[in-house]
């Protein structure tokens, strides 16, 4: 698939996914907002589910790409990794909830469907290294204390993905102020961050 071409297709993909959630989202849906033909979707994807699952894929490489910033001080990286998590990255806040909205019904059904029960296992597993190596990188530069950093990494993980839950489920638009400032004041600079 031509990379012009893939783009547009993912970028149609997360809007409608965005505006219309997993359950009620379409191919036309994907196509109109592509301002394709349907069976331009049919030829490179089969079903939703492949689409949805190219476009975990997808955000996953441009997670990659954004996080790759290895000259950038670890606690600011941190920083800006769980900022990225909890508000999202160049867009803005309805829209960031409205995409992990999404996300929590496409999680819900990986219990019973093993293509995105893997895709997602990978991206998890993905977020879980990088937030580990940047953890392991200020340990190695005396920035941060010498914790276990795969246990850390999975505890701030872990406190993002309450927040976010908390957010989408139960409305509770304070949820990620909260757990930010928590995660910045409390754990990163309150205790990681070496004295």
């Amino acid at each position: 698939m031509v990379e012009e071409t893939r783009e547009r297709i993912m970028e149609a993909t997360y809007r409608t996914l965005c505006e219309y959630g997993y359950a009620s989202l379409t191919m036309q849906d994907i196509a109109d907002e592509c301002d394709c033909s349907k069976s331009l979707l049919h030829y490179h994807f089969d079903t939703k589910e492949d689409l949805l699952v190219a476009l975990l894929a997808h955000l996953l490489e441009r997670f990659e790409e954004r996080a790759d910033t290895t000259d950038a001080d670890p606690r600011d990286q941190l920083v800006g990794l769980v900022e990225g998590f909890l508000f999202g990255d160049e867009r803005n806040r309805s829209e960031h909830r409205a995409f992990h909205t999404a996300l929590l019904e496409l999680r819900a059904q990986a219990p019973h469907n093993e293509t995105f029960r893997d895709q997602l296992a990978e991206n998890d597993a993905q977020v879980h290294a990088t937030v580990t190596a940047v953890i392991e990188r200020g340990i190695d530069a005396g920035r941060f204390r010498n914790v276990d950093a795969p246990r850390t990494a999975a505890h701030l993980l872990a406190a993002v993905q309450g927040a976010r839950i908390r957010w989408v489920t139960l409305g509770h638009d304070t949820a990620v102020d909260t757990i930010h400032e928590a995660l910045v004041s409390d754990v990163i600079d309150g205790w990681l961050v070496a004295e």
